[in-house]
């Protein structure tokens, strides 16, 4: 399976919808493991109009699509890809979590889920921000 594959990348539009494919999985995966962290549902949320989740989860879908690319253009294998995607996606929860434990005034979940858009554009701005810190580091 994995010649099939290393064959395939090969060729450059084969390669490009390869990666895409699989960034597009691991989005898939990881914004599911995020559900379960956070305390309101994004897409519920999305589909009532709360801007707020929707620029957090906006942020984290940036954030680990730019993990992604930083790691396509440093020449990884689509298997280190997903390597540097599973460890940005760890660090954006990380400094998801710092964020919360860093405003002991409100709980970040509940702002969001109010829909306060100062706290989701923070929230997006961390993501983003941390995204381009490990890309760096690819």
């Amino acid at each position: 399976m994995s010649g099939i594959i290393d064959g395939l990348l090969g060729n450059a539009y084969a390669s490009s919808l390869i990666y895409v494919a699989v960034t597009i999985m691991a989005l898939i995966l990881f914004l599911t493991l995020f559900e379960w962290v956070a305390k309101y549902k994004c897409w519920d949320e999305i589909r009532k109009g709360n801007v707020a989740v929707a620029m957090a989860t906006g942020g984290k879908i940036f954030g680990i699509c730019n993990i992604f690319r930083f790691s396509a253009d440093a020449g990884d294998s689509i298997y280190g890809s997903l390597i540097w995607g599973a460890f940005g996606f760890v660090v954006l929860l990380l400094a998801y979590f710092l964020f919360e434990f860093m405003t002991p005034v409100f709980r970040i979940d509940d702002e969001i889920q109010r829909d306060n858009r100062a706290v989701g554009l923070i929230a997006l701005i961390i993501s983003v921000s941390i995204s381009y810190v490990i890309g760096a580091t690819i």
